[in-house]
């Protein structure tokens, strides 16, 4: 059996901005023994979302509706399946 070694004790910290200042220097693999963690499922947390403005031909804005009427799904939905799914193909052969 595997031992682990020792961890630091991770430090107390007065605000976010010195958290985030200390985990940009440091390895979490001196804190914590990841071999000992547990995947943690959260089913009512949302990701941070953000407003954007996008110019499409008027002509793409129509078929993607379309698209989105035959599956029932509204047309922002469906944009953000695709860019998703797009965006993951991309990184895989990258």
């Amino acid at each position: 059996m595997k031992t682990s070694k020792p961890k630091n004790n991770i430090p107390k910290f007065k605000t976010e901005n010195d958290e985030r200042a200390f985990w940009a220097t440091h390895d979490s693999t001196d804190f914590v023994d990841w071999n000992k963690a547990r995947r943690l499922v959260s089913p009512n947390l949302k990701p941070s979302m953000k407003t954007i403005s996008l110019r499409i031909p008027e002509s793409m804005l129509a078929e993607l509706k379309l698209l989105a009427n035959k599956k029932d799904v509204p047309y922002q939905s469906l944009l953000k399946i695709f860019l998703s799914e797009k965006i993951r193909e991309e990184l895989k052969t990258h």
